[in-house]
């Protein structure tokens, strides 16, 4: 994190707060007063002075029935607090491979590495069902830096909230450089979680510029 940043914002809560409105992309007063154990007014207050001083804004989520709900989310100082991670070296690698021995070579590279990964995220996990399986999966992402959550997605073609598929979400990648110069690794990714959960995997990234978040449904 960004330690300037840090010293301003202060406040452990505040900083609890900014993480997981990082990791989950929008949540209500509601909502992170249930998540922290304080208080309506408590969480309000943190939510209301990160306002001011720039970290957050908000937005209006649509809910089935009523008014449509309202949801803290970091603005673009805020995600400062969370640098991206670049990969040049790895991406100077692969073109480097590329440039001697033909077009093919770094997608047989990628191939090669995800294979490897897959396999040992599959050895480390214990539970037999689905669900157990993601849940642990949701782990080892999250400490890989990937922000990894693990629930039930609206599902379809406008998300319906009443067709519900397990689904983990991403809101970071520690590889986004190498993914956008490497489209091939999207495929990959979702090969990956195929082999991983031994289930029909599909991927959907958000298309917003400057936004990363990628949900992968599963079964």
């Amino acid at each position: 994190m960004n330690q300037k940043l840090i010293r301003e914002i202060g406040r452990s809560q505040r900083l609890d707060i900014l993480t997981v409105l990082k990791r989950d992309g929008g949540k209500s007063v509601k909502e992170l007063a249930v998540q922290f154990g304080m208080s309506y007014m408590g969480i309000k207050q943190h939510c209301l002075a990160l306002e001011r001083e720039g970290y957050l804004d908000t937005w209006r989520r649509p809910k089935p029935v009523g008014r449509p709900e309202m949801l803290y989310r970091l603005t673009k100082r805020g995600k400062t607090l969370f640098p991206e991670v670049r990969n040049p070296l790895t991406i100077e690698i692969l073109e480097a491979v590329q440039q001697a021995y033909g077009t093919a070579a770094p997608t047989k590279i990628l191939f090669g590495i995800f294979n490897q990964r897959a396999e040992a995220y599959r050895v480390r996990l214990t539970a037999t069902d689905l669900r157990g399986r993601a849940a642990e999966f949701t782990d080892l992402r999250a400490s890989d830096g990937y922000m990894s959550q693990f629930g039930d997605c609206g599902y379809g073609p406008d998300h319906n909230p009443t067709l519900l598929k397990p689904c983990i979400v991403e809101r970071h990648s520690p590889i986004e450089d190498v993914l956008r110069r490497y489209p091939i690794i999207a495929r990959l990714e979702k090969e990956l979680f195929e082999r991983v959960l031994n289930c029909r995997v599909e991927r959907e990234e958000d298309s917003k510029p400057g936004v990363y978040q990628c949900t992968f449904f599963l079964g």
